[in-house]
């Protein structure tokens, strides 16, 4: 997956110590990567880039709201982002790692494109089931609800028991 908008990073002129950078990611960066799960994006994205000799330590830190559709509803909701993640980036030629945390890069590279990180730690960060904070404490009206309250088998036929199965049962 490559953004069209890359978030790139130019440490090459960077003394080394630590930088901060701030992004602020709304609906047109997950519009870059056609990603439609969220009706509305606010999160800010901090950096602390600390830059070494052979290597860059990243350490994001993520805080906003995400809009989304309530999956039994469709009703919009806001969900709190508050997360972290760090990435060590080592400066090596031709190496490939298995793990998500250290990325390689040539010696002669001068900037990084965290765009992807960004994308994928805000993802993985939103719950897999979105359900409304008012269905659990019974505070929403929405009309989805209303019509799953009128299909829903009245108590009269729950309990009214058929004649025909007392005299099927006094055969036995």
């Amino acid at each position: 997956m490559k953004s069209p908008s890359p978030l790139l990073v130019k440490f090459s002129g960077l003394k080394e110590g630590p930088h901060n950078f701030s992004f602020d990611i709304g609906n047109k960066f997950f519009e870059s990567f056609e990603y439609d799960d969220f009706i509305d994006v606010d999160i800010t994205t901090k950096l602390k880039l600390e830059k070494k000799t052979n290597m860059l330590n990243l350490d994001f830190f993520f805080s906003g709201k995400l809009k989304v559709p309530c999956d039994l509803t469709m009703e919009p909701f806001y969900i709190d982002i508050k997360t972290d993640y760090s990435v060590i980036v080592k400066f090596a030629e031709n190496q490939d790692s298995t793990d998500d945390k250290i990325i390689f890069l040539s010696a002669n590279t001068s900037s990084i494109d965290v765009s992807n990180i960004i994308f994928e730690t805000i993802v993985l960060e939103a719950p897999k089931k979105r359900v409304h904070p008012g269905i659990k404490d019974g505070s929403l009206k929405s009309e989805i609800l209303d019509k799953l309250e009128d299909l829903k088998p009245k108590e009269l036929f729950l309990n009214k028991r058929d004649p025909r199965w007392d005299k099927l049962k006094e055969l036995l």
